[in-house]
């Protein structure tokens, strides 16, 4: 029997160890706060695309801190960060566990184009205290020129036969993976053109996603509206995402009853949505920007790994 046995060796463990003292060192550089916030809720995500742990008392496993650290920023705590482990109901994978670290900050007066910035500035500064310099500047694409440029199709005015037809000439036999939903077929291009395709060289930003996928992010009315959010992918796997936070009350409490009425037409759980987080908002929510990123992720990536489980001390299949 070895499964008792570490899934990383112990120089992979050392590296963790210096990327988290590096990390700590960056944001305390920066006067950002680092918090701590409930892990086990009373509440979850409904975010159609996550699915959350829920514990026999009928609590939740926290997905990602963001809730919470929007109400500390609404009580006036200023610019924000915290790493902790959060849980996602999703199979395990060579890039998946189920549970995972995740660095999550808020930036007071950025926005997503600012808060990308300091985003390559931490990435840069990580590599660097590894010992292994990214090659040269992080780069940058909107969803739409990536699109362009990856499917030859525009995903803002694509309807969905534009989007499969697009998939069948790139050699993707998609049938009706992805059924009425156009959204979900715009994430089946990400899935299976777009996304691999993104950061093979250096890691790259996609920035202002079609509204239809604000999630927590402001819509800007351009033309054609796109909401300031951003995801940053390394070797066509995503490392981070980020919003332009959404401040309004009545919209955010409106976005998380519509993806309710979503899961419970599809058949999947329906947590309670935060209220905490809508009373919050409508007491103000200073203008700013946050990010999610990845942690096991990058350092696999940073370090050269083939998965995820050689970078966590005990991966799923040995906790």
């Amino acid at each position: 029997m070895t499964d008792w046995k570490p899934s990383a060796d112990l120089p992979t463990l050392r590296a963790r160890a210096v990327l988290l003292s590096a990390l700590r060192a960056f944001f305390n550089s920066r006067g950002v706060l680092e918090v701590e916030t409930p892990l086990l809720s009373a509440h979850a995500t409904v975010d159609r695309h996550i699915d959350s742990f829920r514990t026999e008392d009928g609590r939740w496993l926290q997905t990602s801190p963001e809730f919470a650290m929007k109400r500390l920023l609404c009580a006036g705590s200023g610019p924000i960060w915290q790493v902790c482990r959060v849980f996602r109901r999703e199979e395990s994978g060579r890039h998946h566990n189920p549970e995972f670290t995740l660095l999550e900050w808020y930036r007071p007066g950025f926005d997503h184009h600012d808060l990308m910035r300091e985003v390559a500035e931490l990435v840069t500064a990580l590599a660097t205290a590894l010992g292994r310099p990214l090659a040269g500047a992080l780069d940058k694409l909107s969803y739409r020129e990536a699109f362009r440029l990856h499917l030859d199709l525009d995903p803002l005015t694509a309807d969905i036969a534009d989007i499969r037809a697009a998939l069948g000439r790139a050699g993707h036999d998609t049938g009706d993976l992805g059924g009425p939903d156009r959204d979900i077929w715009l994430d089946v291009a990400m899935s299976l053109a777009v996304g691999p395709r993104l950061g093979l060289e250096s890691p790259c930003f996609l920035h202002d996603f079609p509204a239809s996928q604000a999630a927590l992010a402001r819509i800007r009315h351009d033309d054609l509206p796109v909401a300031e959010r951003f995801e940053l992918f390394w070797r066509g796997i995503e490392l981070a995402n980020g919003y332009h936070e959404l401040g309004d009350a009545d919209e955010q409490r409106q976005r998380f009853e519509a993806e309710q009425r979503w899961r419970q037409e599809q058949g999947r759980d329906v947590p309670p949505y935060d209220q905490n987080l809508v009373a919050a908002l409508a007491e103000g929510l200073p203008a700013c920007a946050g990010v999610a990123l990845g942690l096991d992720r990058l350092l696999m990536l940073l370090l050269g790994k083939g998965s995820l489980a050689e970078v966590l001390a005990f991966d799923s299949g040995r906790a």
